[in-house]
């Protein structure tokens, strides 16, 4: 060639040297090759596009697994990606290595590789030599580092036995990979299979039950706690004459047996077994001695998992009560759900007994007539808390078998659990809700030692947190007093008793766990067993992880829950339509004038959906006046009764307060800067209706607000 000629085509170049050109996208999963690296792959002389997979049937699939490895490393380090791999024909026989170089480039937006390279026959190794089977980046040692650190980040995650063996078999080992593992256990004097891969169904016969002095190896790895290599089924026959027929069948070449062992003691044996002679180098025995002991810390602390949560969860089990037979007219569903860390057992629980009295001995009819629901919640999250637990869940049966009251029963068991604190360093108390109920005519009376309220989901969909008398925790004071309410489920009503479990996880307080579970109340449509799941999946799902609070200060707790609902009435049949009116009833005494808070805030949620939110402020204003006024001016108690009903948008809204004075109440004019004598004032100017109605004993003074349909645009 003289100066000043033009330089010959590349392609023209790369043909003189035998050097085929080739370029691979992986968004479209096709390769295309000239006609001389078609005829490296062993294919027609010709250019040609291939897909992955045909490109992936002409190469050894030890070298195939290893060049995604090699390019995500070479895209990352912004380096040349050379592998050297084996072309295999139709039959699997190796025809010729090949060495490629390409520079990938990654493409962030289709999240894919595109790769151009070349192709060139090199010198084949002898089989089965380091030389052979060296790591295909020329760079043996990052390449063992780089799987390592990704087969231990799998096995640690891994967090049952059978995820550790899908791990275990999904690895792809450096410039050797097997195609035949098994894990081999101990039982007393005999091996056991944990599991396998790479074998039928069944091949593990043979193997199972193994008497530990057979002369296998892994018995003998076992017992003596050393590995054993065997390059060749020569030595293999040689070594172990006796069980060689038993591995003869399944046409191996090499084999590692490997002692599985956690702190100085073996607890089985990893079999690792290659279609293709291994001659295990110093490299290759460090690799899968290392893969060996992240595989036994791996089931060591799988198997430990597993015993802790069957044993949790049969003791939960065995603690928890069943909702036992139907009870006519009433629906009953009940959900539990251990916190996430730890033993999965706690001081959360739920129950359902039934009452004597007024039944007889069949077990049907005694459903019928009077149970109790119970809620409770031991402090704590830990085996004690669930001992304590259930030792309160007896003595509450057996008090409530007796007949006691509910504020009886509470007491009797308080006394019980601060007897048994007493005995003990670790001093516990408990929350408990106890509610009898008559499914006859819808009654409740409960009793409550310092648990959430119960939630009332009306008819109509409009939900209600009833706020009930209570007293102090379980165990704090043996001579607390739990009072007692009563009121009445409606047909169509639902009432949810749970554990501020339920409320508060997922970095929730009560207020804000409050609004997110009356959500999921207000909106469900469906049975009591599918609102129960409901509850659970809205903060025990994934949807709670995208809720308020960082996930690490987020305080997961036990969850329980139980859902008590009324059928509606049926008339032909059918359900009869929920009633127009909503309702809610509440009393204020002398002593609580706390619960005159409480009052406006039960007024506010039966009016969540009225049009004009100043109504709403108009008509909390006019209550606090009138039960304000009562617990001043009388020394009597005050009973509340706020109706909603009607057609949205003409609603009418009434509210009642009764007490049992005999003063009528007068309009005055106060002075400027008079405390008192503004109630009828502001009764007149801000309600639409308004009036006191003398009783025999007392009076009531009541008032109107009508809804109007333009406050709803």
């Amino acid at each position: 060639m003289r100066t000043g000629d033009p330089l010959p085509a590349v392609g023209d170049v790369l043909a003189s040297l035998a050097t085929g050109m080739w370029h691979w996208d992986t968004s479209t999963g096709l390769v295309a090759v000239d006609a001389e690296a078609a005829r490296l792959l062993g294919l027609p002389a010709a250019p040609t596009t291939l897909t992955e997979a045909q490109v992936r049937a002409r190469l050894h699939p030890v070298d195939w697994n290893e060049i995604t490895g090699v390019v995500q490393l070479a895209a990352a380090e912004g380096t040349l990606a050379e592998v050297r791999v084996r072309i295999m024909d139709e039959r699997g026989r190796i025809i010729r290595v090949v060495r490629s170089r390409s520079r990938p480039s990654y493409d962030r937006t289709k999240k894919a590789y595109k790769l151009i390279g070349t192709l060139q026959e090199v010198t084949e190794p002898t089989p089965g030599s380091p030389a052979g089977r060296s790591a295909v980046t020329g760079d043996w040692r990052r390449s063992r580092e780089a799987f390592l650190l990704d087969a231990g980040r799998a096995l640690a995650e891994a967090r049952s036995t059978a995820e550790v063996l899908r791990v275990a078999a999904g690895l792809s080992m450096p410039g050797f990979s097997p195609d035949g593992l098994a894990v081999f256990g101990v039982e007393g004097d005999r091996l056991t299979i944990i599991g396998h891969h790479g074998q039928r169904p069944g091949d593990e016969g043979p193997f199972v039950h193994m008497a530990l002095e057979t002369d296998y190896p892994a018995a003998e790895v076992v017992r003596t706690g050393r590995a054993v290599y065997l390059s060749s089924p020569q030595q293999y026959q040689a070594r172990y004459p006796l069980t060689w027929p038993l591995a003869q069948r399944f046409n191996r070449r090499s084999w590692a047996f490997l002692p599985l062992t956690v702190q100085g003691r073996t607890m089985g044996a990893w079999m690792a077994a290659f279609a293709y002679p291994v001659t295990f180098t110093p490299d290759e025995r460090s690799v899968l001695t290392t893969v060996a002991r992240m595989l036994a810390q791996a089931l060591s602390r799988a198997g430990t998992a597993e015993t802790e949560r069957e044993l949790s969860e049969g003791l939960q089990r065995s603690m928890m009560p069943t909702l036992g037979p139907e009870v006519p007219g009433m629906d009953l569903a009940a959900r539990y759900v251990p916190t996430g860390g730890g033993l999965q057992v706690g001081g959360d629980w739920y129950d359902m007994i039934p009452l004597p009295g007024g039944t007889s001995r069949s077990r049907d009819r005694a459903r019928s007539g009077r149970f109790a629901l119970v809620m409770g919640d031991v402090q704590g999250h830990d085996v004690r808390a669930a001992g304590l637990m259930g030792q309160l869940r007896i003595a509450l049966r057996a008090y409530a078998s007796e007949g006691h009251r509910p504020d009886a029963v509470l007491s009797r068991v308080s006394r019980f659990l601060h007897g048994i604190s007493a005995e003990s360093e670790d001093i516990r108390f408990a929350t408990c809700l106890y509610a009898e109920v008559d499914p006859r005519s819808g009654v409740l009376e409960l009793a409550r030692a310092g648990h959430p309220d119960p939630v009332i989901r009306m008819a109509d969909g409009t939900v209600l947190l009833r706020p009930t008398a209570g007293g102090l925790p379980l165990g704090i004071d043996p001579d607390a007093d739990y009072p007692t309410t009563r009121f009445t489920l409606e047909p169509g009503e639902t009432m949810m008793i749970c554990t501020d479990g339920l409320i508060e996880t997922g970095g929730h307080d009560l207020d804000t766990g409050w609004q997110r579970i009356r959500t999921i109340l207000e909106r469900h449509e469906g049975d009591t067993e599918s609102l129960a799941d409901a509850l659970v999946q809205a903060v025990h799902g994934p949807s709670s992880h995208h809720t308020t609070g960082p996930l690490a200060d987020r305080r997961e707790d036990d969850i329980a829950v139980l859902l008590l609902s009324r059928r509606r009435e049926r008339q032909g049949g059918e359900a009869v339509a929920p009633p127009e009116t909503r309702r809610t009833l509440l009393t204020v005494a002398q002593a609580e004038p706390e619960r005159v808070a409480v009052a406006r805030q039960q007024l506010r949620e039966l009016l969540h959906d009225w049009s004009s939110e100043d109504q709403v402020d108009s008509a909390v204003l006019l209550l606090s006046e009138m039960l304000t006024n009562v617990l001043v001016h009388t020394d009597t108690d005050a009973l509340l009764i706020a109706e909603v009903g009607g057609e949205k948008g003409e609603r009418r809204m009434r509210v009642e307060v009764t007490d049992a004075g005999d003063d009528l109440p007068h309009k005055r004019r106060p002075g400027e800067l008079a405390s008192s004598g503004r109630g009828l004032v502001l009764i007149e100017l801000l309600a639409d209706a308004w009036g006191v109605v003398p009783r025999g004993q007392g009076k009531t003074i009541w008032f109107e607000l009508y809804e109007s349909p333009a406050d709803l645009g």
